[in-house]
């Protein structure tokens, strides 16, 4: 089971969302899409510090006070191991960006996140961001292919 953050960074001035197109890392997974900033727990983390971690290293934005808004599994994601993740928007941010080793950063404008080339689910579970609800759901994918998923609002 791997456990992780995925952190959406919004600029409420704006109306954008930061996203990162995933381009430089060899071997990933997420090659040619865009994401949220985020990743894997290190021990001892709690998931707010794991997503304020990680924004660091990813975008070079300080966060504070991100809201946890869900929890998704995704099971067998990478065709072996199970994943957590804990979903999070940060309203609040400081700094400047920096080169991601990751990908391309870009502010996205909201109105146009769900045109980008996301994961079928992200489409999904955007919206309920800013839903005002809680939300525990499940991704199930298949070769790279939503085949389904389910959610409970709370």
């Amino acid at each position: 089971m791997k456990l992780a953050t995925l952190c959406y960074v919004k600029d409420e001035t704006q109306n954008k969302t930061l996203m990162l197109h995933r381009v430089k890392k060899e071997n990933d997974m997420h090659e040619g899409k865009w994401n949220g900033l985020g990743g894997k727990f290190e021990p001892g983390e709690t998931p707010e510090e794991c997503a304020i971690r990680e924004i660091h290293e990813e975008s070079g934005l300080t966060i504070t006070n991100p809201t946890f808004k869900g929890v998704i599994t995704f099971p067998e994601f990478d065709g072996i191991e199970d994943w957590y993740v804990f979903m999070f928007v940060s309203k609040e941010f400081s700094g400047s960006l920096i080169e991601s080793k990751e990908g391309n950063l870009a502010w996205i404008d909201d109105d146009k996140l769900l045109e980008l080339n996301l994961w079928e689910g992200d489409r999904i579970f955007i919206p309920w961001l800013d839903s005002g609800f809680f939300f525990s759901a499940k991704f199930v994918y298949k070769d790279k292919k939503l085949v389904s998923h389910d959610v409970s609002f709370y």
